[in-house]
């Protein structure tokens, strides 16, 4: 919802390995989670730049996939904006790392990073995404 932990990492990885993504989400911060600044900086990504978006249509429908961390979207999100989604969502359903430690949010972080590669593996492999 922040758009300023999970969803920003998540689009760290991909866009380190190559991918193009962009996250966002429904209510951003102000500014990125400094844990996970941190927690990122020691995997040699720095998000120094990177600022909270605010999710919008167009990115939706330029999207192959919509990742969510386990926010209600149903609560966050118009009627019109969770239809167009419906058939791109995966649900990751990840803790927040807001308030969490540093060895926590590094937690987080290694599991966002093998739910990404895991995305690679099976697209090059041409396996469905659950």
């Amino acid at each position: 919802m922040e758009n300023a932990g999970r969803s920003k990492m998540a689009e760290a990885f991909a866009k380190h390995i190559g991918l193009n993504a962009q996250s966002a989400g429904t209510v951003p911060s102000s500014k990125i989670n400094e844990t996970v600044a941190e927690a990122m900086r020691e995997k040699g990504i720095d998000l120094t730049d990177s600022r909270p978006r605010m999710l919008e249509d167009p990115m939706i429908n330029w999207a192959d996939l919509v990742i969510i961390m386990g926010c209600s979207l149903q609560d966050a999100c118009p009627a019109p904006v969770l239809a167009a989604m419906q058939k791109k969502i995966v649900d990751w359903n990840l803790p927040d790392p807001k308030g969490k430690s540093l060895d926590e949010v590094r937690s987080i972080r290694d599991t966002i990073e093998q739910k990404v590669m895991e995305l690679v593996e099976k697209s090059a492999r041409n396996d469905p995404v659950p």
